[in-house]
Parts: structure tokens; sequence; C-alpha cells
């Protein structure tokens, strides 16, 4: 099975399934000398697990991470880094009677047809599950985006048709942990929370989307056409479960706008170099970024897995038949997406930036302040 490596430089390389034993990922193109602990790991693993409020799935995963090799004293030594996160609560059973039976609009059909064969005991590899390999690989990503003044943030702005008015960078920074929509309006927030609460009490579920920014981007990086980082990062996005839209820049608005009003016009920045005066197009253009916020938009479908009466058929028996999924199910994803779609952004602005030799690939460069005066043997201050 192919499909399971993200990255050119910077790769992931994840495995796992859902109701399996654990779940793994391993990180590859990590320079040397990055301070790093399961701490840091943990923190942002805490955002993505399950049972964190009433509107999450109520499975018991504490999603604890454990750092098996890469990392000597504290600090990263360029060799690959292995992570796993075990499976403590799955509870198989209940999917017994979608072995040959599919659930409706799930990947069970397609991966049978396909392989042959699948594990099936909560979606297996298919399942949302697996992004929790995705968000451990993305703090390691972050902490070195951090570190060069890169900052990556997202919040719920719209489920069903309650919709956000627009809010700043700075108020994403400061709001969306606040609430378990993480929605970085408040009083939108209630709304929406309101509105999941009573699909979830018809047993139903409902879609949104994340909108997303990144600040601090260096101009220069990608190139046109297959390399272009709008192409990129539509991979990244389009990878995360139940994505069914990604926009930047002006996204589908741009089909209402004419040339003259969609045209960025230049103007010197401060730096003395040209700057677009709008930044309509997102942070891109011609497929390279011009050092302005990258920003844009996902969007996430309703959970599939639903307890309400839906139709199948059993492809062993021939036999039409009921389907009533019973389990524990988020009834609404962005919340909980909001950390996998900033880990993706972090994993693929992060190999960007190695590529284009805005970071060295073999190890960081020192930085006043940045090691401590300890001996570390894979610290750059000591070699």
């Amino acid at each position: 099975m192919n499909g399971n490596r993200f990255g050119r430089l910077f790769q992931v390389t994840t495995y796992g399934e859902s109701h399996g034993p654990g779940m793994g990922v391993v990180v590859s193109g990590c320079p040397a000398g990055l301070e790093l602990d399961e701490e840091t790991i943990q923190r942002e693993l805490d955002r993505r697990k399950p049972g964190q409020s009433m509107i999450t799935t109520s499975r018991g995963e504490p999603d604890e991470v454990t750092i098996q090799s890469g990392i000597q004293d504290g600090y990263t030594t360029g060799t690959p880094i292995g992570m796993t996160i075990q499976n403590k609560d799955a509870k198989s059973g209940k999917y017994e009677p979608f072995v040959t039976a599919p659930r409706p609009s799930h990947g069970d059909y397609t991966y049978s047809a396909k392989f042959g064969t699948r594990n099936w005991g909560g979606g297996g590899r298919s399942s949302a599950r697996e992004t929790v390999n995705w968000v451990a690989a993305g703090a390691i990503a972050q902490k070195i985006l951090q570190q060069e003044g890169v900052q990556v943030k997202a919040h719920v702005n719209q489920i069903g048709d309650i919709e956000a008015p627009e809010v700043s960078f700075e108020e994403m920074l400061e709001h969306t942990e606040d609430n378990d929509v993480r929605c970085a309006h408040p009083e939108t927030a209630e709304k929406m929370q309101e509105r999941i609460e009573a699909y979830q009490e018809e047993g139903d579920s409902i879609g949104g989307s994340i909108y997303f920014e990144v600040r601090g981007v260096p101009r220069g990086l990608g190139a046109p056409r297959f390399e272009a980082v709008e192409a990129r990062l539509g991979r990244a996005m389009l990878s995360v479960p139940a994505t069914t839209a990604f926009e930047f820049g002006l996204g589908r608005e741009a089909r209402t706008w004419t040339g003259k009003q969609r045209n960025d016009d230049w103007e010197f920045g401060d730096d003395g170099d040209p700057v677009p005066v709008e930044n309509d197009h997102g942070g891109l253009q011609g497929g390279i970024t011009t050092g302005e916020p990258i920003y844009g938009e996902v969007t996430l479908h309703a959970p599939t897995s639903i307890p309400k009466e839906q139709q199948t058929v059993d492809w062993e028996t021939g036999e039409e038949k009921t389907a009533q999924v019973v389990g524990r199910h988020d009834p609404v994803l962005p919340p909980r997406g909001v950390p996998v779609v900033e880990a993706m952004l972090n994993i693929t602005i992060l190999d960007f930036m190695l590529l284009g030799g805005r970071i060295n690939p073999d190890r960081l460069d020192d930085q006043p302040g940045e090691y401590d005066t300890d001996y570390h043997p894979s610290s750059p201050r000591n070699e």
C-alpha cells in the first residue's frame, strides 16, 4: 500500500490502524540540533485527542507519545525520529456487522474492492485517528518554524450555516483555544456549540470549515506548476479526512471578481522591495511566496458515522439491509481538525524552506541563547 509518506526533504511516514495496537510516525529530514522532548509533542496531541469535550467522541485515548529514536540528550541528531502512540480504548465488536456490509459514505467497500481485504475495526487505516501521527510530526515542524519567525494559526470559521465574521490573526492566537468549538469569535462560538449539540441530540452530524493563516513566510519559496506552493498545500489539505474543498486567497469568491478588481497593485515595502498592496492572492503569485501572509480555508463534510438508520447491502449474502452505526463518534469535525490543519501547514511550509535553502537541512544554525551551556553531544555549540 502506497500513499503513506508526505514531503520531500522533511518526510513524514506513518503507520497504524484505528483499532490496532498503536499508531506510529517516522520523521526523516529534521536537522540536527533541535531541542526536543515528548512534552513538546504532547501539547499538540492533547489538542487533537478524543474525549476533550461534549462535542467530540467519548473514546478514551490519552494519546501519550513515546519518542523511540532520533534524540540524544534532548536534541535531535539528524537521524529519523520515530514516535509511537498506543491505542488504549479500541472496541472493535461494534463494527462486526459491517465486515461485508459497507457503512454509507465510508471507505469500507472501496478498500475491500482494491485490496480484497481490510482492517474493519474502526475503519482501520482510513480512520481519521491516523491523523494523530500527522500532529506529532507537525509539532516538530512547528518548533523549527517558530525559531525562524514563522507562525501558523487556524480557527473554525463556519459550522453549518453559522459563519463567524472575519477575525484578526492576533484574535486567532488569543481566542481559538478559549472554547470547545475552537472559533476565535466568542459570540459565534456559542451559536455553533448550540447547533452542534442540536444535531448530536438528533443522532446526526454537521459539516463546517477551518480558516488558516501563515505569517512570516519568506518570499521566493516554491516553483511554477507542479511544485507550486498552493499545489503542495492543496495536496496536504485534501489529504485531511473529510476535506471536500481547499481554497487560498479569494478562493471561490475569485470567480465573481474582474481582472482589474483581483489584480494586486505593487508598492514598495519597508525594506524597499516590491510588495502587493492588498494580498488578494493569499501570499502566492505564480506558485511562489510573495512574503505576505498565506491564508485560506478548508471545508470538512459532516461525519459519516451517525446512529440514524441508513441503507446498505451485504456483498456476501446479496441482501439489502439497514445500517445503524453504533459507537463513539464526533458530531462535527472542524474543532478537532484545527490542530490537524495546522500540523500539515507546518510540515508543508518547513519542507519548502528546507528545499529553498532557508534552513540548513543537516543542522540548525547556532543562535545565541538557543542552546544550554552544558555539554550536549548533538548541539552545534559543542562541535
